[in-house]
């Protein structure tokens, strides 16, 4: 059952009522799965679950690694448009990957910014309030960032260079405070 604080890492953290994000391990908890009526999983992770998705429950994987490198955006729109489908289909979705961090994260933002109509500051604000731990990478950060523009023709959040190289503005204090002395 749907619990009103995060969940953190160890369960299924609920984004809106269709959408739960979580770690793999989380993921492979049937109980919860099922308690949260999850009918699709998205996995994005490297390799393909050890263990086969519950009968009923469509599973689809998206192939990345946790590299800033990746090609996450490349398969912003279709998590996105899945995830919706599903929802207007009655169903819900979970999204995860290794940790619940960063590559679900991720997907997770660009699905309340293309369908939920958030800018990328406030889908991000929201995904954190469910999932403090969520903080996708910095290479998804700025295929977010491309993205949101895609979507709205401005941003709403910009990379700025820092000593550990480029980050996002919203992390630029934090960053600051971080400085090596």
């Amino acid at each position: 059952m749907y619990r009103s604080r995060p969940a953190g890492l160890s369960g299924l953290c609920r984004v809106t009522d269709h959408l739960y994000l979580s770690s793999g391990r989380a993921a492979r908890d049937s109980a919860q799965v099922s308690r949260c009526k999850i009918t699709c999983v998205v996995s994005a992770t490297e390799t393909g679950t050890s263990c086969p998705p519950a009968p009923g429950v469509e599973y689809v994987h998206i192939a990345i690694s946790d590299s800033p490198e990746s090609p996450l955006g490349d398969h912003f729109d279709r998590v996105a448009d899945k995830i919706q489908r599903t929802a207007e289909g009655g169903g819900c979705t979970l999204v995860h990957c290794r940790a619940g961090v960063s590559r679900s994260a991720a997907l997770c933002i660009a699905y309340l910014m293309k369908h939920r109509g958030a800018t990328l500051l406030e889908a991000h604000g929201w995904v954190k309030t469910c999932r403090p731990t969520a903080r996708p990478n910095n290479g998804f950060w700025k295929q977010l960032v491309r993205y949101e523009m895609q979507l709205r023709g401005r941003n709403s959040v910009r990379m700025v260079s820092s000593y550990i190289g480029e980050i996002p503005d919203i992390y630029e204090e934090e960053a600051r405070n971080m400085t090596p002395l």
